[in-house]
C-alpha cells in the first residue's frame, strides 16, 4: 500500500463526463489498496471568467476580495468529485483550504504555503476516505482565504504530497508526459521517460506549461517524486506511461543501470508572454540600476534577461530587460514614478518579443551549446535582441513571428528529433 497524492488540472475537471472519468481514476487508485488524496483545479476557463468578473468590478480590485472570487472555481469541482466518488461507492469528503487549514504568508494573490494542519486529514485517510482537496488556495493568518497565484494548484498537490509524506505526487495533464518540446510545434518532439528537478525547473521557468515553476522548485527541496500523466489514458491502467521527476542521482542510476550516455540537451522551451523595456540615457555611475530594480522588485515583478549596454563615450547607458507581459503597464508606471531617481531620458517598450530556451544538465560537462544556438538561428536569418544564461540554461530573445521556426531548427540541431518511423 502506498500514500498518494493525484492532481488533476482544469481540462480533467472540465464538466461532469471529465469529472467522472476523474472518479474512475481515482477509484481505480483506492481499489488497489492505497490511501488516496486528489487534488484538483477549477474547470477549464473558469478562472479566467471569475478573473474578468474582478476587472469589470473594479480596475483596482482589492486582492483579498479578489482572492475570495476566483478560490470558488476549486471549491465548485472539489464537492463535485466528491458527490460523484461517492455516488460510485468510493467514501470521500471535500477539505477546504481554511478546513485543513492550508496556511499561507506573502500577499494575496500570490501567497506561499508555509504549512499544512494534516492530523485530521491523515486520520480520515487511514480510515479508507478519499480526501479531495481545492488547489490554489489556502489561508492568510488573519483567517481569510488566499490564492497561489495561476497554476497554484501544482504547488498545492506538492505541498500536501510533502505534508503527509507520499511516495508520489502524479500530475495528471493533457499531455501524458514531459516532451522535448511542444509536440504541436515540433511533430518529432519525444516524450521523455526521466527529468531531474533542476531541469524541469528551468523548463517551467522559461515557458513549458506541464507544471508551475514553485512546485517543482518544492518538489526539489522536499524530495517528493512527481510524476506527470495524462488525465485521458485508460484510467484502469496500471503501468504508467508518464515522465517521472527525479534527483540528478537518481538518473545517474537509471542511464548506469540502462548504460546510457545522458542526452546534451533534454529540452527546447518558448515564452511568448515577454515584453522588453529599454530604459535609455541612465547616468552611468553606482545606484543608477538599483534604483531601476528595486522598485520594480518591491511591486513583486520579476524582471529577467538584463542587459547594460556601456558606453565608454558619454557617462550615460542603456538598460534593457524583460518582464511578464502582464506586468508591463505597472513596469512602466513605477519607473515613470521614478524617474527623477532613475534620471533616464525615455523608456521604449515591445511586446512582440519571444524567450527561446535551450535546458540540459549535459551542458555542464560541454562546450559549444550556445554558439550550436546562435550559429543554427544565425543560418535561419534570426536575430538575438538579448541573451541569459544559467549553468543549465541559455535563453535568447527574438521576434515573436519566428518563434516556431526557431524551436523547430534548434530541437533538430541538438538531435532531440524522434526518429523517423
Amino acid at each position: 500500500m502506498a500514500r498518494i497524492v493525484m492532481k488533476f488540472g482544469g481540462t480533467s475537471m472540465a464538466g461532469m463526463e471529465r469529472i467522472r472519468n476523474v472518479a474512475a481514476r481515482v477509484k481505480h487508485v483506492v481499489s488497489q489498496g492505497h490511501e488516496v488524496a486528489v487534488v484538483v483545479s477549477a474547470m477549464a476557463g473558469e478562472t479566467d471568467r471569475l478573473v474578468g468578473f474582478c476587472k469589470e468590478a473594479s480596475a483596482l480590485y482589492d486582492p483579498a476580495e479578489y482572492d475570495v472570487v476566483v478560490a470558488a472555481g476549486e471549491q465548485i469541482t472539489s464537492g463535485l468529485l466528491a458527490m460523484t466518488l461517492k455516488a460510485m461507492d468510493v467514501d470521500a469528503r471535500s477539505w477546504l483550504g481554511w478546513q485543513l487549514p492550508i496556511r499561507t504568508i506573502e500577499a494575496h494573490a500570490k501567497a506561499r504555503v508555509s504549512d499544512i494542519d494534516t492530523l485530521d486529514l491523515l486520520a480520515s485517510m487511514r480510515s479508507g476516505t478519499v480526501a479531495v482537496i481545492p488547489g490554489f488556495q489556502g489561508m492568510m493568518a488573519d483567517g481569510r482565504v488566499s490564492t497561489l497565484g495561476r497554476g497554484g494548484s501544482d504547488t498545492s498537490a506538492v505541498a500536501v504530497a510533502a505534508a503527509i509524506k507520499a511516495d508520489r505526487c502524479d500530475i495528471y495533464t493533457d499531455v501524458d508526459g514531459v516532451y522535448t518540446t511542444d509536440p504541436r510545434i515540433v511533430a518529432r518532439a519525444r516524450k521523455l521517460d526521466l527529468v531531474t528537478y533542476e531541469e524541469m525547473l528551468e523548463l517551467a521557468s522559461v515557458g513549458a506549461k506541464v507544471l508551475q515553476t514553485r512546485s517543482v522548485g518544492l518538489a526539489m527541496k522536499e524530495g517528493v517524486v512527481v510524476q506527470v500523466l495524462s488525465s485521458f489514458d485508460d484510467p484502469t491502467q496500471d503501468d504508467l506511461p508518464g515522465t517521472l521527476i527525479v534527483s540528478d542521482v537518481e538518473l545517474e542510476a537509471k542511464l548506469k543501470e540502462d548504460k546510457m550516455e545522458r542526452q546534451l540537451i533534454t529540452g527546447i522551451a518558448h515564452d511568448k508572454n515577454e515584453a522588453k523595456i529599454i530604459v535609455t540615457r541612465v547616468p552611468d555611475k553606482p545606484g543608477a540600476v538599483a534604483n531601476i530594480f528595486v522598485p520594480l522588485a518591491d511591486a513583486a515583478i520579476n524582471v529577467d534577461m538584463i542587459i547594460q549596454n556601456d558606453s565608454k563615450d558619454t557617462e550615460e547607458t542603456d538598460v534593457t530587460f524583460t518582464v511578464p507581459r502582464a506586468d508591463l503597464a505597472r513596469s512602466v508606471d513605477i519607473l515613470e514614478a521614478n524617474k527623477d531617481a532613475i534620471g533616464f531620458r525615455r523608456i521604449i517598450t515591445d511586446t512582440e518579443v519571444a524567450k527561446i530556451s535551450v535546458v540540459g544538465v549535459g551542458m555542464r560537462s560541454h562546450a559549444g551549446v550556445a554558439a550550436t544556438m546562435f550559429k543554427t538561428l544565425a543560418d535561419r536569418g534570426i536575430n538575438i535582441e538579448a541573451i541569459s544564461t544559467s549553468e543549465i540554461k541559455v535563453s535568447v530573445l527574438i521576434d515573436e513571428d519566428e518563434t516556431e521556426l526557431a524551436v523547430r531548427v534548434l530541437h533538430t540541431a541538438y538531435g532531440l528529433d524522434a526518429p523517423v518511423a
